[in-house]
């Protein structure tokens, strides 16, 4: 829809009318936008990449803030429906969010299991082969130099939101994991330690990943 700078916009917060929080909403020229995902200056390839399929593939009425240290995706809202039209498919629901931040957990726990155990050199094999991986399934905002180095090593408990995969990325994921953790130790002894980093998840978020694992033709790969 628009790409601009921030000149262009105004930015303020406001409270959301159903939720305990503040959010940042954008205006340009009488109409209102609600962040949808940040990119960092660095990955500037993935955020046109999501905005150009936002808006040519889905439909979706977005706008690309350019800023000096990061690039950003507002989508278009009525402030009286901030709840009902956020967006859509734009984004993981919380569900589906819960499900890639258990699987990022997983895939740390996999990543630390052979640096600890095969050492360094081995360890950034494996980064390469996750990287190649992501290549090979277009999952999205893993492109940027440090895409796959931040997914490895950032808290997903902590990140400002989820990448944007969905439910079929997620199943690829698994299966791809599995088979990669196999080719690194020979057998699937790693699986239950990276099935404990899901400890990290609240009683609640791991009960309902659990249950999809065990209700997932990838997932019972690992359970």
């Amino acid at each position: 829809m628009f790409i601009l700078k921030r000149q262009d916009v105004d930015i303020k917060t406001m409270h959301h009318p159903q939720r305990d929080q503040q959010i940042p909403v954008l205006s340009y020229q009488g109409q209102t936008f609600r962040l949808l995902s940040v990119f960092n200056a660095a990955q500037e390839e993935d955020a046109r990449a999501l905005w150009r399929d936002l808006t040519d593939n889905r439909g979706k009425a977005c706008v690309l803030l350019e800023e000096p240290e990061r690039f950003s995706i507002w989508g278009k809202i009525r402030l009286d429906q901030v709840d009902s039209d956020t967006g859509g498919d734009t984004g993981p629901t919380p569900a589906e969010a819960i499900l890639i931040k258990g699987c990022l957990l997983m895939l740390q726990a996999l990543y630390m299991d052979v640096e600890d155990l095969l050492g360094g050199k081995q360890a950034r094999q494996f980064q390469e082969d996750i990287a190649q991986m992501f290549a090979t399934w277009k999952f999205p905002q893993t492109t940027a130099p440090d895409a796959v180095n931040n997914l490895l090593m950032l808290d997903p408990q902590a990140m400002p939101q989820m990448p944007l995969w969905q439910l079929h990325h997620l199943h690829r994921l698994l299966e791809e994991m599995h088979r990669i953790g196999k080719d690194y130790f020979g057998n699937a002894n790693f699986a239950e330690r990276a099935l404990e980093a899901v400890e990290d998840l609240s009683p609640t978020e791991q009960s309902q990943f659990r249950r999809w694992l065990q209700q997932s033709p990838a997932g019972k790969i690992w359970v």
